[in-house]
């Protein structure tokens, strides 16, 4: 169903705890996270109107049922509400006592919060008969700026700022909406270089990468030095001296082991350097780029808030912000930190190693295009081929670029036939293990 108007209330909820066993084949191996199932705590809203609404929180397997649990615990903030002012549904659940007690606006419950918002949008959009990223885009500047909680942001980032940011952009939005529609996003992709995989089957999809168009590749390192030595050499080998080729720590290092390992591995000329350290430690980050410049830093995946990502930004710590489409607060807060980005003059290449954030995150780098910064320069979404042909509306990669989706709502719905297949621990995908 598309192109509904008028209000309408949510009458249900169902979650599920759907897991694939990513870790049978390494896919997703990483230094601290080797042997990953990538996993979505799933959620469903539906309407009086039949119209549903889709959404997840991303994980890696074990807790994943107590993320779905805390998703369930949202079920009275939308259940019999009119829920058409999502700006006022999001600030009512981030600010909501009893939620921040359990945060505030970090960990289980703000990822909860994150895939229940990001249901909403999905049914917005789906009831407007639009993809989220157009959307967005063709929604006015005070519109945006509404949906925005500017808390905590004043001393880098106002209101007024924003207002400024989204009018300077509004000339040529149609434009850009077109050449989207023409030309995609720039994608780089993750896939040759988990860390599980042996040297030869990074030499093949390295090659792969090329062939398919790809502009830049990435790298896990962090376990072993003279391994990531020997992996960045054959990568190299394949891809040429001066192809970009990022590497991705997933926060393995101290601040001056980091500096070390990274500074080691200066040689092979990497594009930037990935969650080096803690996300929480904005002043070791800030400590990292300044030992190991000119090489950039990038983060953001794991960074639990927009507070967290201004005092980055404020600290000049990172080259890149790699917004997380499942980890924040959901649409809302990714939008606040779009303009931070801008504000502060970094480009965003946004995090989705992981089932579905390929699907969400395109809407909002397309939406950054469109309407925040006007730019493709220097800005790439990672991509990751892995599980698209569970999701109803998959990701499409051509070229090296993401094509951008046409379809109505957010290209989270998974089919059903696949929610049941890997619903953890009955489905039978776990069943039959």
């Amino acid at each position: 169903m598309t192109g509904a108007a008028g209000t309408y209330k949510i009458v249900g909820m169902e979650t599920h705890d759907v897991r694939f066993p990513t870790s049978r084949e390494l896919d997703g191996s990483d230094a601290m996270n080797p042997d990953p199932d990538y996993s979505a705590a799933y959620v469903v809203l539906k309407t009086d109107d039949g119209f549903e609404g889709h959404g997840f929180a991303f994980t890696i397997g074990r807790g994943n049922d107590v993320q779905t649990t805390a998703i369930h615990a949202l079920e009275s903030y939308v259940v019999g509400k009119d829920v058409e002012d999502l700006g006022a549904l999001y600030k009512s659940m981030v600010n909501d006592s009893p939620l921040r007690w359990l945060g505030p606006e970090k960990g289980v419950m703000h990822m909860a919060i994150s895939a229940v918002v990001n249901a909403l949008w999905d049914l917005k959009a789906k009831r407007a008969g639009k993809p989220v990223w157009r959307l967005l885009s063709e929604m006015s500047p005070e519109e945006i700026v509404d949906l925005i909680d500017f808390r905590y942001l004043s001393d880098a980032l106002t209101r007024e700022d924003a207002l400024e940011i989204l009018r300077n952009a509004a000339p040529g939005k149609e434009e850009r909406i077109a050449r989207l529609l023409e030309t995609g996003y720039p994608a780089y992709t993750t896939s040759p270089g988990w860390l599980g995989y042996d040297d030869e089957k990074l030499r093949r999809l390295c090659k792969e990468a090329l062939d398919q168009g790809f502009g830049q590749i990435k790298l896990k390192v962090g376990a072993d030095l003279d391994d990531d030595r020997r992996r960045f050499r054959v990568a190299r080998e394949v891809c040429g001296p001066d192809y970009p080729i990022a590497i991705d720590a997933n926060q393995r290092w101290d601040v001056g082991s980091g500096i070390e390992w990274i500074n080691a591995l200066r040689e092979f000329n990497p594009y930037w350097v990935e969650e080096p350290t803690s996300p929480d430690d904005v002043l070791g980050h800030a400590a990292i780029a300044r030992g190991i410049d000119p090489i950039p830093v990038a983060t953001g995946e794991h960074v639990q808030n927009r507070i967290v990502f201004k005092q980055l930004l404020q600290a000049n710590a990172i080259s890149y912000l790699q917004i997380d489409a499942a980890r924040v607060g959901g649409v809302n807060e990714n939008l606040a930190i779009l303009l931070l980005a801008a504000k502060f003059g970094i480009p965003v290449c946004p995090h989705a190693g992981g089932v579905g954030l390929c699907e969400l995150v395109q809407h909002l780098s397309m939406f950054d295009y469109v309407a925040v910064t006007g730019t493709m320069e220097g800005r790439v979404i990672e991509y990751v081929d892995h599980l698209h042909e569970h999701f109803v509306d998959p990701v499409v990669v051509r070229d090296g670029r993401y094509v951008a989706p046409t379809a109505p709502g957010f290209s989270a719905e998974m089919h059903p036939e696949s929610i049941s297949a890997h619903t953890f621990p009955h489905g039978a995908v776990w069943r039959d293990a």
